[in-house]
């Protein structure tokens, strides 16, 4: 199959790089720093069952979408609507459009301003560009899927391509469940620059983390959504399988970067003003956040 990976960070590296390892056409769209070290040796994957060089195209325009049967959008939930317009010249009217974005929205977004098929699908994968070319998987990487990407067979190409893959009829509810664990560990480990491990361990942190959980439950159930599976049990899942992780808003604070803080914590607390649900914990993680973006970078880009 013909991919295009419309912004290769760490996410669009690690499942575009899995794709081209099973013998797809893969063509990753990302920062000149990237592309030219993925021209030069390939793509070096470092995860946690093999470490390699993957060979794939990579190219700093977006018009290398054209010409594929199914482009995964990768970027920043900021940069949706920007991403989708340097698209939409030149991606294929068939083409099937994945979104692989934090958020409960992108898609919905993607759809305005293009008139490709779109769907969300939801990510559980902690990775990291640990330099130019080199994505470094710290653990997990499934997918969960509604019933338009199974009927593309793109449930099955993921598969063969070593990506975990869950069907869900209640995909909203799917996205919203990521959204808490977002909302719960990616301010705190952004704030603190700490691993979710060290996160937890701190005095206090649980407390805090239920109070934002309850306060996006609260939110959700007002909002008619029906979150799935068990919040709490996942919340504590997460530090117990991915417990050196940084987030990847964290990374961005890190970076000087702008955070998708916004598109996390912010849509609970908009979503929390239009219904009448209060939301005092997340909204002080969101201004905690907002406060430290921009900083002075630690870290190289």
């Amino acid at each position: 199959m013909k991919i295009a990976v419309m912004g290769a960070g760490a996410v669009g590296c690690y499942y575009g790089g899995m794709l081209a390892r099973a013998g797809n056409d893969v063509v990753l769209i990302s920062r000149p720093a990237h592309v030219t070290a993925i021209r030069e040796k390939g793509l070096y994957m470092e995860t946690q069952s093999f470490s390699e060089y993957v060979r794939l195209r990579a190219s700093t325009e977006a018009e290398s979408v054209g010409g594929a049967e199914l482009v995964l959008c990768a970027v920043k939930s900021p940069d949706t609507l920007s991403a989708a317009e340097a698209m939409a010249p030149h991606i294929d009217p068939k083409a099937f459009v994945l979104s692989l974005q934090n958020g409960v929205d992108n898609a919905d977004r993607l759809k305005a301003r293009l008139k490709n098929p779109v769907a969300p699908a939801v990510v559980y994968v902690a990775a990291e560009m640990a330099g130019p070319g080199h994505v470094k998987h710290h653990g997990r990487g499934e997918l969960v899927f509604g019933p338009a990407p199974v009927e593309r067979g793109l449930d099955k190409v993921f598969a063969e391509a070593g990506v975990p893959i869950e069907i869900s009829d209640n995909v909203v509810g799917s996205l919203w469940a990521k959204l808490i664990l977002n909302c719960v560990y990616n301010p705190l480990s952004a704030i603190t620059q700490l691993s979710y491990e060290r996160v937890v361990a701190g005095e206090g942190a649980w407390d805090v983390m239920r109070d934002i959980a309850d306060e996006c439950l609260a939110v959700a159930r007002a909002d008619g959504v029906t979150v799935e599976g068990d919040a709490w049990k996942a919340i504590e899942r997460i530090a117990q399988t991915i417990p050196t992780q940084i987030s990847s808003t964290a990374q961005d604070v890190g970076q000087g970067k702008r955070t998708e803080i916004d598109y996390i914590n912010g849509h609970v607390l908009r979503r929390g003003k239009a219904l009448g649900v209060p939301t005092p914990v997340n909204r002080a993680m969101h201004s905690l956040v907002k406060l430290i973006e921009g900083r002075r970078p630690r870290f190289d880009d």
